[in-house]
């Protein structure tokens, strides 16, 4: 599979804005390039001008490099907040499993290269503001959407 990742326009983009009231804008796109049977998921994600992703754990171990924008972090442990930075195009971060943080796009937005590494399938959980989960992301969720994105893409 061959993919160029800045000119990502033909890729099939999963919308990610619903869930809880933040008080922020929630607004990201994903799209899965490539995974297999071993837990190794690759996924581009986007997001939109000054919005955020919903706030998560990784329950894997997560590697990101920057590709275009910038992408602001905020890491909480216990429910504080720890540490806030800046990533910009170039930076690239590896993250055991357990990190706790929040993302936003700079005024730009931000694309992102995720490689995620998941043998036991788990892959996050998307947390409320006060931390309690409300829903676990697997490797099985998104094989169903990675087959039904090559499906249409060959219908």
């Amino acid at each position: 599979m061959k993919h160029n990742l800045l000119e990502h326009s033909a890729l099939a983009w999963t919308p990610y804005q619903e869930g809880p009231d933040y008080g922020y804008p929630v607004s990201y796109w994903g799209a899965i390039l490539d995974m297999d049977t071993t837990g190794h998921l690759s996924v581009l994600y986007r997001w939109d001008p000054d919005s955020y992703c919903h706030f998560h754990r990784h329950l894997c171990h997560t590697t990101s490099l920057i590709l275009k924008g910038d992408l602001h972090v905020s890491t909480y442990e216990q429910g504080a907040l720890v540490d806030t930075g800046i990533r910009k195009p170039g930076d690239y971060a590896k993250k055991p499993p357990g990190d706790v943080h929040m993302e936003q796009g700079g005024p730009e937005g931000a694309l992102v290269l995720f490689e995620l590494y998941a043998p036991d399938g788990q892959l996050t959980e998307q947390l409320d503001p006060n931390g309690k989960v409300l829903r676990t992301l697997t490797m099985d969720h998104l094989r169903r959407a990675f087959r039904q994105q090559n499906d249409q893409a060959t219908a």
